[in-house]
């Protein structure tokens, strides 16, 4: 099983200035659709429908996620539309839906997600081991450190919308 090691910020604005001066390079942006299947402790089951803005591709993915903080296992693989479809029908759960736009700052591919549905900026580091993302030092524009933060995962906020949607 693969470690994902990231570390996760709360973002206050958009850098919208820090990309027209290149500081930032966008290198894809893309709609996600996220449900979460089984949530269980500290392991998750989801899947993702991700729109390529740019190529207009479509891809369907299924995640398991064990562990929390800013290394957890993972293990994602691709799968087919039809089946994406036969999950979120059986279901009928609302997706969180996010704008993720992965750029390069420096040394670091990032991304940030923007929430469509609650009003949420979240920017996410990976790292490539846990020692060099507990010593990275982030600049200010990045926010409050939230990588520990429980009420501001995506299956926290997934959970929330849930329960609006029953009302």
């Amino acid at each position: 099983m693969a470690l994902e090691i990231e570390r996760k910020f709360l973002l206050p604005e958009y850098p919208a200035a820090l990309i027209s001066e290149q500081v930032i390079r966008i290198e894809k942006e893309q709609w996600i659709e996220q449900t979460y299947l089984a949530i269980h402790e500290d392991q998750e089951l989801r899947v993702r429908k991700i729109h390529d803005l740019t190529s207009k591709q479509l891809e369907y993915t299924h995640t398991f996620k064990k562990g929390h903080g800013i290394a957890r296992e993972e293990v994602e693989y691709s799968i087919s539309e039809g089946l994406y479809e036969q999950m979120i029908t059986v279901h009928q759960a609302v997706p969180l839906i996010k704008k993720r736009t992965t750029a390069v700052w420096g040394d670091h591919v990032i991304e940030i997600d923007d929430y469509e549905q609650i009003q949420l900026l979240v920017l996410e580091v990976e790292f490539a081991s846990v020692e060099e993302a507990e010593s990275f030092v982030a600049p200010e524009w990045f926010g409050k450190d939230i990588s520990t933060e429980k009420q501001y995962s995506n299956k926290k906020v997934w959970k929330e919308l849930q329960g609006r949607n029953e009302k």
